[in-house]
């Protein structure tokens, strides 16, 4: 079969950007991305501990404890929507190492919090650090990587992710009864990724993709053959005649990919954060936590997941991985919601394939949106589902704790089981294969 993707030019053969081989430039820009999702992860999974120490101090209410919980998923949503849609216009590259100065300061600034407000209004700041990121980050990577290795790259967030919240989640066990503002240092800490990285970042190129479509050909090819080889050429330099208005979302074209991508992701992640950030009180509520055990138990299925999800992207089709993912978390979370506290090994079980299977299909939620959207509105495609999937959480976890006060613990699993058959339905309906394709043809499938 004839290659179309590799000409020869002179002596050398030359490899269009999609079909590069795997350098270290592309082991970098994922090291950055990875650095900032396990700074994510780290800034959610710590809070649900700080909580733990702050509502006795401060007399905290549900709502105080709701709206802290959930005040860096509000910044995300801001953050996604904002500065995605910013980054379509003045380049992936700036909100790149901006979005970081965002976190480092306003994570130091969470010590010398003295009121659920102030809290509430720094962990809002770092969402929207954390939005940006997410939304230019996943665009970045998904910009440069090859497609053989983007939806490894691209699902490996998640692992890097559920690295940093069990990192959290160990400090935060080990710390807890450690001193009465043990708190306060538990969340600056998340400072010291976050400079880290900051640091790491500067100097990063800017996407070759996103300068062909300003008319940029010539930066373009110049940082392709620069970091990621000099026979290696540019897909396609003709600028797209795609607007780049974020209205371009709800287009005829892509608004099938948008909703699809909005619904699947806010469907796993609402469960995901009210059930892991308050994963202490759920444990309580459900009969289980005696020890630490259950908590190690739980936080090393995270990890196993992560990994298994890794390997499942690669060996199954995106949409099949799907489907039957949503299909299992229904039924555990459905048996956690009805089975009795007596039952502890059921319940244990069910909690265990529940957690193995969310962390492992979460992997997903990094190549879908990046897979689904051309260069010109990308980073808004990404920003969208990103906010959206944020907002949702942000609400459940607001939530979470009022409904296990006023309905019980059962109910509330009942209503998140009741998110998970809205997004397997969404699934079944709309999700589109785009394993093996180029990123050009991945984001022009789909939609009718």
């Amino acid at each position: 079969m004839e290659n179309h993707n590799v000409e020869i030019t002179g002596n050398e053969k030359t490899i269009k950007l999609d079909d590069a081989p795997l350098n270290k430039f592309h082991i970098k820009i994922a090291g950055l991305t990875f650095g900032a999702h396990f700074t994510d992860g780290y800034i959610l999974g710590i809070v649900g501990f700080a909580l733990s120490m702050l509502t006795p101090q401060m007399n905290l209410s549900p709502f105080w404890v709701g709206l802290i919980g959930s005040s860096a998923l509000i910044g995300l949503f801001l953050g996604s929507l904002i500065l995605g849609w910013v980054s379509d216009y003045i380049g992936r590259q700036k909100i790149f190492v901006l979005s970081f100065i965002l976190i480092t300061v306003a994570s130091i600034l969470q010590f010398f919090a003295d009121s659920p407000l102030e809290l509430a209004l720094y962990r809002i700041l770092i969402g929207i650090g954390l939005g940006g990121d997410y939304a230019v980050g996943h665009t970045m990577l998904a910009e440069f990587a090859p497609r053989k290795h983007r939806g490894v790259l691209l699902g490996s967030f998640s692992v890097i992710w559920t690295f940093g919240y069990v990192a959290a989640n160990l400090i935060g066990i080990f710390a807890i009864d450690s001193a009465p503002d043990a708190w306060r240092w538990m969340l600056a800490s998340s400072a010291i990724p976050a400079v880290i990285i900051l640091l790491l970042r500067m100097g990063t190129p800017e996407s070759p993709r996103w300068l062909i479509n300003k008319g940029r050909i010539e930066e373009a090819r110049a940082i392709v053959q620069k970091h990621i080889g000099s026979n290696i050429v540019l897909d396609d330099e003709t600028p797209s005649q795609t607007n780049s208005s974020f209205t371009t979302l709800f287009t005829k074209e892509f608004r099938t990919r948008t909703a699809f991508n909005c619904i699947f992701f806010v469907c796993l992640v609402i469960p995901y954060f009210a059930i892991y950030t308050f994963l202490p009180n759920i444990l309580d509520a459900i009969g289980l936590h005696e020890g630490y055990g259950t908590d190690f138990l739980l936080n090393g299925l995270l990890i196993v997941g992560a990994l298994l999800g890794i390997w499942f992207t690669v060996k199954f089709s995106r949409r099949g991985f799907l489907i039957n993912s949503f299909i299992v978390l229904i039924v555990t979370l459905a048996l956690l919601s009805f089975l009795p506290t007596s039952a502890t090994t059921l319940m244990i079980i069910s909690f265990a394939i529940f957690t193995l299977i969310m962390s492992a299909v979460s992997n997903l939620v990094g190549v879908f949106p990046a897979e689904s959207f051309p260069t010109e509105i990308r980073s808004s495609g990404v920003g969208l589902a990103t906010a959206i999937s944020r907002l949702g959480s942000a609400i459940g976890t607001f939530l979470l704790p009022i409904g296990i006060a006023n309905i019980g613990i059962q109910y509330t699993m009942l209503c998140l089981t009741a998110v998970l058959i809205i997004g397997i339905i969404v699934s079944i309906a709309w999700a589109p294969e785009t394993k093996s394709l180029t990123l050009s043809e991945a984001s022009h499938t789909g939609d009718k």
